[in-house]
């Protein structure tokens, strides 16, 4: 085939010309700097063409090519008529590609599907590492599932791989602004690039990612049924990960925009540090899913080495290009349009390995009590089987202590003033050997992590770690209080806040009663009692509600997580 790759001789153009000449395509590198095109063209056995994507697109067709593929971007940037080549490519009869992996453009291009199946042609965006081969993984992994509860996916290149302009302004411009996660089916705002999570991406290689947008949570939950899509993204090196959070939040607190000058910095700064770190990295494709066999987590995994992950994001192109009369006219992004398997022949030529790997999801709280969960009302356990992000909503009310004592401690644990009525929420999550709760009272937001600790559990949040002797007694859960620390540091029992708190059902609705006492003197602090239901569909209202219910006990801290502060459950340490 004749193919026009424009930012041809980019990061991601180049190595896609490169492969479509191995599979013997007759390529044009196309773009504005004729020098460049002309000296890749030319080491690769192309043509090199100029054009400017933003100018007149006569120079396309003066070549009759098959296929044009847009490989510069950033496609964020493409102004008021983003889809002006793919449409004049469907009125020439001329297919069309792009690496687009910005949400709402790839997402966008759906309104060009009329024309585009009237002409017989097809224009798909997103031919890359996302969502072309994400839900080609999501689509293997979860083959004969009966539900699909969670998709996460990461891309993790090393620090040795070659940063190109449009790739470091668009995840500049994605830092620190909110977007829509789906969890549990509820769109739930957070900050781009924050609450980070470690991949083991096999062959001892660990890296961490950062919550970013990606066309995948737009689109997954429709395609596949999902209730909740993650996507995070990480560097290699910890210092270039740490500098774009704090950017993240100084930004999501000031609102500012991203000034020309500071992408360059950014890559100046990228380049000062290029020595350092690897050529290699990875992606990670996670689908839990329910079975005969109960909750199962499957997972794909990639390992890029000797420098060609950049390759990656080129390769559904390639494998699109093999077998193009297996793709159906029409526009739309690249879900699930290629198979897995042509994905991973298609990168049979590269440095990199890819396996899958299955295995059991037990939720936190079966395993802290195997003895005694299935001792708990259904409902009970129904709320705390957690195998994926679950969201509660409901209403509470607030007492408070009168002391001054209890007062201050309650002004720097940040508790909701005192109401007979204030909608709340919980979100959790489960993490590595436990779950993230993200507690909301009124405008306030609080989060703890759980976790198992040989036969006990902890709850955290900021220094402090608690242990719980959690169990279960008269058909409620309650959570006692054994110990604590500040870091390392044991804290005496006289410094223990003493607390009395259950969950528990009532009349068919489960409910929470959580007081709090103030250490030394017993004063009281809070108390606090209401229920919380399961969320419906996509109403992020905190009335939605279905007919099950969760108790919460938790007691909240504020200015601890990264998006929120945080929380935790207390219960008798009497």
């Amino acid at each position: 085939m004749r193919v026009v790759v424009l930012g041809g001789y980019g990061v991601f153009g180049a190595r896609l010309v490169r492969l479509l000449r191995r599979d013997g395509h007759e390529v044009y590198v196309a773009g504005r700097s004729a020098q460049k095109a002309r000296v890749l063209a030319d080491e690769v056995g192309a043509q090199a063409l100029v054009v400017d994507r933003r100018g007149d697109p006569a120079p396309l067709w003066a070549v009759a090519p098959d296929v044009v593929v847009d490989a510069a971007g950033p496609f964020h940037a493409y102004g008021d008529d983003p889809y002006a080549l793919a449409r004049a490519c469907i009125a020439q009869g001329v297919h069309y590609l792009d690496l687009a992996d910005d949400p709402a453009f790839c997402a966008g291009i759906g309104a060009l599907d009329g024309v585009a199946r009237a002409t017989g042609v097809f224009a798909l965006s997103g031919v890359s590492s996302v969502p072309a081969i994400s839900s080609a993984a999501v689509a293997a992994l979860a083959k004969g599932a009966g539900e699909i509860d969670t998709i996460s996916s990461a891309i993790l290149p090393g620090n040795r791989a070659p940063r190109g302009r449009a790739v470091v302004e668009s995840i500049l411009h994605q830092a620190g602004r909110p977007f829509d996660v789906i969890l549990d089916c509820v769109p739930v705002p957070l900050r781009s690039w924050s609450q980070p999570e470690t991949f083991d991406l096999g062959q001892r290689m660990v890296r961490r990612g950062w919550l970013l947008e990606v066309p995948d949570n737009r689109l997954f939950e429709d395609h596949f049924g999902a209730r909740t899509v993650l996507f995070r993204a990480g560097l290699e090196l910890g210092v270039m990960n740490w500098s774009l959070a704090a950017f993240s939040w100084l930004r999501g607190k000031l609102g500012f925009g991203v000034p020309r000058w500071l992408v360059s910095f950014v890559l100046f700064a990228a380049k000062l540090l290029w020595p350092f770190g690897t050529d290699e990295g990875g992606m990670s494709v996670a689908v839990t899913v329910c079975s005969a066999k109960g909750w199962q987590r499957h997972t794909w995994r990639l390992i890029a080495r000797a420098g060609e992950g950049p390759y990656i994001p080129a390769v559904p192109a390639r494998v699109v290009l093999r077998a193009p009369e297996s793709i159906a006219p029409g526009a739309r992004p690249a879900v699930a349009e290629v198979l897995l398997a042509d994905l991973e022949a298609g990168m049979a030529d590269l440095a990199v390995t890819t396996e899958r790997i299955s295995e059991e999801v037990e939720p936190l709280f079966q395993r802290q009590l195997p003895r005694f969960f299935k001792s708990l009302p259904d409902i009970v356990q129904a709320v705390h089987e957690v195998p994926g992000p679950r969201r509660w909503v409901g209403r509470g009310s607030v007492t408070r202590g009168p002391s001054l004592w209890a007062r201050s401690i309650a002004w720097v644990f940040g508790f909701p003033p005192k109401t007979d009525d204030i909608p709340m929420a919980v979100t959790m999550i489960p993490e590595k050997d436990g779950e993230r709760w993200t507690r909301q009272f009124g405008d306030q937001v609080f989060v703890s992590h759980l976790r198992k600790r040989g036969d006990v559990m902890t709850e955290r949040f900021g220094p402090l770690t608690f242990t719980l002797g959690l169990h279960a007694a008269g058909g409620a859960l309650h959570f006692p209080v054994v110990s604590g620390r500040c870091g390392p540091i044991p804290l005496p029992r006289f410094m223990l806040p003493q607390s009395v708190a259950r969950e528990y059902a009532k009349e068919g609705r489960f409910r929470f009663d959580v007081a709090l006492k103030a250490p030394l003197t017993g004063a009281l602090i809070v108390h606090y009692r209401g229920w919380l239901e399961r969320a419906v569909g996509s109403n992020p209202s905190y009335a939605a509600a279905t007919d099950n219910s969760i108790a919460l006990s938790g007691q909240p801290s504020r200015n601890i997580a990264t998006n929120a502060s945080g929380s935790f459950a207390f219960g008798d340490n009497s």
